[in-house]
């Protein structure tokens, strides 16, 4: 059997970096390279699976106890962030971990320190892969695709290993938001599945942000800064001012459990035209909606002070929270539970501060909760990932398989 690190540090080694600019689908051809391996190596595995035109590939396991037996999925994404780069990824394996920070030998001075990142001790003693500080590590959810391919290979491996049908799936550009936005739910044939997409070992979530994509086009008005009074219009600090009027307090670094956010990602622009580019989030329905329309609200106010057309906004929906659509079908939320408990595993139940592909295939029809990937830090240079969480996580995969099949 190929081990689960091996295996990890090929996917990672393959660039899939999604692109929110573009419209395709698959947004960069480049991320069918890791979905058609994994196409490859499951049907050389004696899975047969399929990779369609929109980037989803969909392998399925017959049922080896008979036909009574729930269908259910496992699902991961194979495109990494486009926050930060997914190319020539050069990890760093700490065996043994003592517990000091990590040097990230990629950039000079940088490391994980254990003073930013206390829950590093958690980990003491084990293995952990990290960056080597130029790039992500793409566990984000390359760990996720790694466990579910260790899983699918004991599955294979072991015909004694009791279960019903199994069905893989695996995504492009959930990262975009549109990771599940043609995917088949029916061709699926899952009842129920599992996004192995969270964070650190033990996180089960079923419940996640609402979640709209705000874009702020500020148009000034470009005068000879000799000749500029009363004239100028700069659009850069017009909307500087306009951010300025959405509450401090409801930032991402200032916000945690069931609070929304305002989140600025973004700007660009020039004394003429500007673009000021957000994601606004909640949990809950009435708060999200108001956030909502306080950003229109403050574009109100721009256009009153500096005339009519100065600010506008485009809202975009992205994704609702998936709570009411799992939770009717509570049983699968209590199956992953006893499949964490078998592993020694504490399970922590929380909502998701993000989004996942399980929300919207929760609202398409396939009730989908998120279990841990194992990864730390995603999106980012300080991302790392404990070689037994991915281990562990694979278990709860075949533990969960078994609950149904009893």
């Amino acid at each position: 059997m190929e081990k689960i690190l091996d295996r990890f540090l090929r996917y990672v080694a393959v660039d899939t970096q999604s692109d929110e600019n573009s419209e395709s689908q698959p947004s960069s051809a480049k991320q069918l390279n890791l979905l058609g391996m994994l196409r490859d190596e499951l049907n050389a595995m004696g899975v047969e699976a399929v990779l369609d035109e929109h980037g989803y590939v969909m392998g399925t396991i017959p049922s080896n106890c008979g036909n009574d037996i729930p269908a259910v999925g496992f699902i991961a994404h194979a495109d990494t962030s486009p926050d930060a780069s997914g190319a020539d990824i050069r990890p760093q394996i700490i065996n043994d971990y003592d517990g000091s920070d990590i040097p990230l030998k990629g950039v000079d001075g940088l490391s994980i320190k254990v003073s930013d990142f206390p829950e590093l001790l958690e980990y003491k003693g084990q293995t952990i892969i990290t960056t080597d500080g130029t790039t992500l590590l793409g566990a984000d959810d390359k760990a996720g695709i790694a466990e579910i391919m260790d899983a699918v290979q004991y599955i294979v491996e072991h015909p004694e290993f009791r279960h019903g049908e199994i069905k893989i799936g695996f995504t492009p550009d959930e990262e975009i938001g549109r990771g599940v936005v043609k995917f088949d739910v029916g061709k699926f044939g899952a009842k129920y599945a599992y996004t192995m997409d969270g964070g650190r070992i033990g996180e089960l979530e079923y419940e996640n942000f609402n979640a709209a994509a705000a874009t702020v086009h500020i148009q000034g008005r470009n005068i000879h800064p000799g000749y500029a009074k009363g004239k100028m219009l700069n659009s850069i600090l017009i909307g500087m001012e306009m951010n300025s009027l959405l509450p401090v307090e409801q930032r991402p670094e200032y916000t945690d459990g069931y609070e929304g956010f305002f989140h600025l990602i973004s700007f660009s622009g020039s004394v003429e035209k500007s673009t000021f580019s957000y994601i606004i989030r909640d949990h809950d329905m009435a708060l999200f909606e108001e956030k909502k329309a306080m950003i229109l609200k403050c574009a109100d106010f721009i256009n009153e002070k500096y005339g009519e057309g100065v600010a506008s906004v485009e809202l975009k929906h992205q994704y609702y929270n998936m709570r009411k659509e799992v939770e009717p079908h509570y049983h699968i939320i209590e199956k992953a539970v006893k499949a964490m408990e078998m592993e020694g595993i504490t399970p922590h139940i929380q909502p998701i501060r993000g989004g996942t592909d399980g929300a919207n295939l929760s609202f398409m029809g396939l009730p989908c909760p998120n279990i841990f990937a194992g990864g730390h830090n995603f999106h980012g240079k300080m991302e790392f990932v404990p070689l037994e969480s991915m281990e562990k996580a694979s278990k709860v995969i075949l533990n969960i398989i078994s609950l149904f099949a009893e």
